[in-house]
């Protein structure tokens, strides 16, 4: 089929009085109660009328959520050319895609997606033979909800776990099979969350959990998190605690056993960041656990273990990370021998075939070097131009490892790297019908309100006019030291083949420059976030490469938090606004799921005065007044238990209440699904027409002829 919508599509720019009146929201929101809930912090009572919403097993909650989804669906319905967005974005979609593939026994897997399939396909290849189906999440449930959310070998691959997550929830079923018959074991476990899995032999493996909630699964605080061990053959209750519980209270733990089978590597923390590291020594019948790290003031983790060695990244005394040799007999930090140094860019290290691969951000970009385990550089990987390397992992014994390159204009492909010769090689090409030629993506820095010099990376179409009239999405996180780096992104495509420019600011609170660049951006500096993301949009404005009537913001998560945030503080700034998933609520988000553990970024209003003064002043939720809003689609999944959807639901509900023109402020309540992982593909196809769609109609612009 000709990509027709691609060649005729066009878009009619100005907003007329019209244009005006279409995009406007003409119908009736649900009537949203109100309650009389107040709380008081230090003396300063504040009001949360809408507190009902909290409960998501209550039918009243229920039945608002099937009136909200009736008026949005409704009103994106009526949007003419919906449907012919929806078509192109099929068309887009509909290509042959695939992972990297990693060895496991006598196999080599691989996923792949035929195209529009709901879920990806996990096959597995002994030698050159033809390829084999594996596990097919497809036909894990009917609706294609139910998804493969991670699998683990045994070492000579004989036998796999893998873990499935039902609607979308973090709560997992782990499923084991012989991996030659294909044959599930009976040792299924239930009620699993935020956990690996690591196996010890042929004979069990290390699984991590919390105890079952006594009220909602979805919602119920989830506070001590423990690391069991399960021997194949036996009841789940008869499993045995290893680490956690309440002789040793962490809110996440992880254990994982290193590819030799000598360490036990046991990862314990109470918040996003610090963690403390411990190893018990497998080869020896009741050996003890013995701490290499304790207290949360830092980060580390094991890479790479041979010969009695921990390969320990960390960022001990080094805010952008470093590599340390420890030996397991003395473990202790004082102990640790520096191998890679720090250096200006932050350091992350994988391994694979006994060589240590150093992946750098350098201005949000990649440059990765190989690295002898005695410390000594021997290989630049030369990477295809300024874009996202990913992999460079395997086994010990392994000659060759794989990795995925992507930029905003090169679709994500496959790479196989030799790791003698340092030579690279095309091994998978993306099947996604886009000509590169044709666009340009390129970094530029601004300054934020203190002065701060912040990336940011736009992308479009070539020939664009700086006139002030381009429509344009700009996408923002600014959290947990997480670094956007560039990738390609399919629905994109629609947005900017129609003259749309896609923008993606670097804020402080994420990982790009480090720790320093984190740190700037949490607690009592959180504003810094919403400030250098107003910047971003005050400059590309001010540099005419858009104007605040053809401005859209999205986010999700703690983005979600960002785009509340800065729509309630510059409600004038911006046309169109996405909050996905957001935390909304900073009173009382660590009151829910593993929440609390979000606190080194936040703070809580527990903390002090000033805190919960200062979470008071941007919390989004308590920060909505009677005014003009910009046009604003919520989104959400009913089944969300890491950012629960009550967040979503103060929001919109308070933002409907307070709504003094005729801009829409819908809410998108996704059933069977969560916080985004797993979801279906016709699931994200609908969700993505629905917000290009949404963006097009309140800028007042037509899609297609």
């Amino acid at each position: 089929m000709k990509p027709i919508i691609l060649c005729t599509s066009f878009l009619i720019l100005g907003m007329t009085a019209q244009a005006q009146q279409h995009m406007a929201f003409t119908g009736k929101y649900p009537d949203t109660k109100k309650n009389g809930q107040t709380d008081e912090y230090f003396g300063t009572k504040v009001t949360d009328p809408y507190r009902w919403l909290e409960d998501d097993r209550s039918e009243e909650t229920k039945n608002w959520v099937v009136a909200q989804n009736k008026v949005t669906n409704a009103y994106i319905s009526q949007i003419p050319f919906r449907d012919a967005i929806k078509k192109r974005l099929t068309e887009l979609w509909n290509y042959e895609k695939y992972s990297a593939p990693f060895k496991e026994g006598e196999y080599t897997y691989f996923y792949k997606n035929d195209g529009l399939q709901n879920q990806s396909v996990l096959y597995r290849q002994k030698g050159n033979e033809t390829p084999e189906v594996f596990l097919d999440p497809n036909k894990f449930s009917a609706d294609g909800t139910t998804s493969l959310q991670g699998i683990d070998f045994t070492k000579d691959g004989s036998l796999a776990a893998y873990q499935i997550s039902e609607g979308g929830s973090d709560w997992r079923k782990v499923i084991v099979i012989d991996t030659k018959t294909g044959k599930k074991m009976d040792d299924t476990l239930r009620d699993v969350k935020f956990s690996g899995i690591g196996w010890f032999h042929n004979d069990g493996f290390y699984y991590s959990s919390y105890d079952k909630p006594k009220g909602s699964e979805l919602s119920e605080k989830t506070q001590v998190h423990k690391l069991y061990y399960h021997k194949l053959g036996t009841p789940q209750g008869d499993d045995k605690l290893i680490f956690g519980g309440e002789l040793t209270p962490r809110r996440y733990i992880s254990g994982g056993v290193t590819e030799d089978e000598q360490f036990l590597v046991i990862s314990a923390a109470n918040a996003t960041y610090g963690n403390e590291l411990y190893i018990k020594d497998l080869s020896k019948q009741d050996a003890p656990i013995i701490p290499v790290v304790t207290g949360f003031d830092n980060e580390q983790s094991v890479v790479f273990s041979e010969n009695g060695k921990l390969y320990i990244e960390t960022n001990q005394g080094a805010p952008n990370r470093k590599l340390v040799i420890a030996d397991a007999g003395k473990p202790a930090k004082e102990n640790w021998k520096l191998l890679i140094p720090e250096i200006k860019y932050p350091l992350s290290v994988s391994a694979c075939g006994r060589k240590l691969f150093a992946h750098y951000l350098e201005d949000a970009v990649s440059k990765v070097y190989q690295y002898g385990l005695d410390g000594k550089k021997e290989k630049a990987i030369e990477l295809p131009g300024l874009g996202t390397a990913g992999g460079f992992s395997g086994k010990v014994n392994e000659q060759e490892t794989y990795y995925t390159y992507t930029s905003y204009v090169y679709p994500p492909t496959i790479f196989k790297y030799d790791i003698k010769t340092g030579k690279s090689a095309v091994y998978k090409v993306s099947g996604v019908k886009f000509d590169p030629a044709l666009y340009e993506s390129k970094q530029l820095f601004y300054h934020s309100k203190d002065g701060q010099k912040i990336p940011m990376i736009i992308t479009y179409k070539k020939g664009m006019k700086l006139n002030g009239k381009n429509p344009m999405l700009l996408y923002g996180y600014g959290g947990f030291s997480i670094s956007l780096t560039p990738s390609f992104n399919v629905s994109n495509l629609v947005f900017m083949e129609n003259g749309g420019i896609y923008a993606v600011a670097n804020l402080r609170g994420g990982g790009e420059y480090g720790d320093e660049w984190h740190n700037a951006g949490i607690k009592m500096k959180k504003q810094n976030v919403f400030n250098d993301f107003i910047a971003a949009t005050e400059y590309l404005i001010k540099e005419k490469y858009t104007s605040k009537e053809y401005l859209a913001i999205s986010g999700g998560s703690n983005g979600g938090l960002l785009i509340g945030a800065c729509m309630t503080q510059r409600p004038d700034l911006f046309r169109v606004c996405f909050p996905a998933v957001g935390v909304l609520d900073m009173l009382r988000y660590n009151k829910f799921t593993a929440g609390a553990g979000w606190s080194y970024d936040y703070g809580t209003a527990e903390d002090s005065k000033e805190m919960f003064e200062y979470l008071y002043k941007y919390s989004p939720v308590h920060n909505i007044k009677k005014q003009c809003y910009p046009a604003t689609l919520v989104t959400t999944g009913d089944h969300d238990d890491r950012v629960v959807p009550a967040h979503s639901f103060k929001f919109a509900a308070s933002l409907q209440a307070a709504q003094s023109c005729p801009h829409p402020v819908l809410i998108s309540i996704e059933t069977k699904a969560g916080h985004g992982a797993g979801k279906p593909t016709d699931m994200i196809i609908s969700e993505q027409a629905d917000k290009w769609s949404f963006l097009f109609w309140n800028m007042g612009l037509s899609y297609g002829n």
